[in-house]
């Protein structure tokens, strides 16, 4: 059994984001190239083991929520898509996603998300201040949890 979560995603942006912050976004998402500069996320922490059997911690930049195709614990599809607000009829960039993840991948992620909180058009935030993001759910369960960012720091299950 592994420690896989559904993370699912659906988020309007607020217009405005600048085309560093774009390119970076469609990276994450898998949907373009690397860019120069990683901005949103700038470290990639890996613990890898040397020639000589010792670890040692590099920096592996990956994308954090680029799965596409089938999914492997939580059944159906993985995806990832990003709308410009010339394709919505809100005027706000769209971003849906449905992507499968490990509790290790939390705290990179939630750096993710943190910003994409910062980022998200006022209908998703809360009388408290709180920013609904989405939901998770454990890949054996059939109960959602809510996925909001509170004081900038993501509500993991």
């Amino acid at each position: 059994m592994a420690d896989i979560y559904e993370l699912s995603i659906a988020l309007n942006l607020r217009d405005g984001l600048s085309d560093e912050e774009v390119a970076a976004l469609r990276w994450h998402l898998g949907l373009g190239p690397e860019p120069e500069s990683l901005r949103i996320v700038s470290a990639f922490p890996t613990v890898v083991e040397e020639e000589t059997g010792e670890p040692v911690v590099v920096d592996e930049p990956v994308p954090l929520l680029a799965q596409q195709g089938q999914a492997w614990k939580v059944d159906g599809a993985l995806v990832s898509v990003l709308l410009s607000p010339q394709d919505t009829c809100y005027g706000t960039w769209a971003l849906t996603v449905r992507q499968e993840i490990h509790p290790d991948e939390f705290d990179s992620t939630g750096e993710l998300l943190t910003w994409l909180a910062s980022k998200a058009d006022d209908r998703h935030r809360t009388s408290t201040g709180e920013i609904r993001l989405g939901w998770t759910r454990f890949c054996d369960s059939d109960c959602f949890e809510p996925l909001a960012v509170r004081n900038g720091e993501v509500t993991w299950p």
